[in-house]
């Protein structure tokens, strides 16, 4: 491969206690933490938007917070973003689920529709209120190594290259982007096609007119593959989504299919009034951490648990995901978050959904605080103290 040499100096732009890169929700969760623990955090996003698919992607349904048998699963963070995801927009909240858990079994799971642009809008402000900084449109380019210690990252913007360091950092970027490039091992996942649009049309209108719910006017336009691959066309590799190559080849197949699906479908009745402005890629590329979550520890008890999850597809299914998860080996001040998680099979399902990417966001900034506050690595980090933190900050340890 031909290669050129590059020598330009790299100012200096800062030092944190925590950096965040990326900023979904799981990168939201993380600063969140961090700053509440004290450290002084950087959030840094490579869009100008945060709450990634959620958001940017248009998968405005914030999952299941509880088991599908009436049992509230995921507090913390996850259960307060679920709240501001709803609190300034329409919502789908079912009713026995409104004022905290049911005292009977409900019939409908503890989830939501929300709009993903009063929820972008209202993440800017938690972020803010906690006295994380936000920096956007910059993208992490580099870790900085020193053997398996992370002095920083460097990043581009609008200034150019630039240096920000860190004593513990939280990777949240969704494809692993930091771990991987600094040498951690890493597995790539494979995902079916899939595109997800907002469309509106005059029926519609009518209807939201009618139920007086602005949630009625829009709907999702599908097309491409199911969660189960079916949909995804026909002789269609599939996508790892780690290069550029594949992330656009997704992206322009999904919008020719939604072109095609959609065209004539009356200019004055029908429009898609939002197109996603991420890959929706599902699983890209997460760590080979401690620990890797799989099928085989459905209902099962970890001792390091740094929270309890259910199973969106599969009421009454239950998880515990160990804090192993959250740190490779040889790595000593990197934490993962989100779905890139140390996680294969239903394990990786399970975990990079909305509420278990904020529960191993909130885990990773607590546990990254942690290391700053007690000078030691992930690993290093004692268990019991960071189990006793979450459960002030309303997460549920155990199933």
């Amino acid at each position: 491969m031909e290669t050129i040499q590059d020598t330009r100096r790299i100012p200096v732009r800062g030092r944190y206690d925590v950096i965040v890169a990326g900023g979904g929700v799981a990168g939201v969760s993380a600063a969140l933490a961090a700053a509440r623990e004290g450290s002084r955090t950087l959030l840094i996003e490579k869009s100008v938007q945060l709450g990634g698919l959620g958001t940017l992607g248009l998968i405005s349904w914030y999952e299941p917070l509880c088991d599908g048998r009436g049992r509230k699963m995921i507090g913390g963070i996850a259960e307060e973003l679920l709240r501001l995801a709803i609190r300034f927009g329409p919502d789908s909240l079912p009713g026995e689920w409104r004022d905290g858990e049911p005292k009977s079994p409900p019939g409908r799971r503890y989830s939501t529709h929300f709009s993903p642009t009063m929820f972008a809008m209202a993440l800017d402000q938690a972020v803010a209120q906690c006295g994380a900084k936000i920096l956007l449109d910059t993208l992490v380019t580099c870790p900085v190594m020193e053997g398996g210690h992370c002095s920083g990252l460097i990043v581009e913007d609008k200034e150019g290259r630039g240096f920000f360091g860190a004593k513990a950092l939280v990777d949240a970027t969704g494809d692993a982007d930091v771990f991987h490039r600094a040498g951690a091992p890493c597995v790539e996942g494979r995902n079916f096609l899939t595109f997800v649009a907002h469309a509106a049309s005059t029926e519609l209108a009518a209807r939201a007119a009618e139920e007086k719910n602005i949630l009625r006017i829009r709907k999702w336009e599908h097309v491409g593959s199911d969660l189960f691959g079916n949909g995804h066309p026909e002789g269609m590799k599939l996508f790892s989504g780690v290069t550029g190559e594949e992330v656009t080849e997704f992206v322009l197949t999904g919008r020719r299919m939604l072109f095609e699906k959609v065209r004539n479908n009356g200019r004055f009745l029908y429009d898609p009034i939002a197109l996603p402005n991420m890959a929706q890629l599902r699983t890209t590329r997460h760590i080979r951490g401690g620990y890797e979550l799989s099928a085989d520890d459905l209902a099962k008890r970890h001792e390091d648990s740094i929270g309890a999850i259910g199973d969106f597809r599969r009421p009454g299914d239950r998880y515990e995901v160990p804090y192993r998860c959250l740190w490779s080996p040889g790595f000593d001040n990197l934490l993962a978050a989100g779905r890139i998680v140390s996680a294969s099979g239903d394990g990786w399902e399970v975990t990079r959904v909305i509420p278990a990417a904020a529960l191993t966001g909130q885990a990773a900034g607590t546990a990254a605080a942690l290391c700053v506050q007690r000078s030691c690595g992930p690993e290093r980090v004692e268990v019991p103290s960071l189990q006793r933190a979450l459960e002030r900050g309303g997460v549920t340890l155990h199933i």
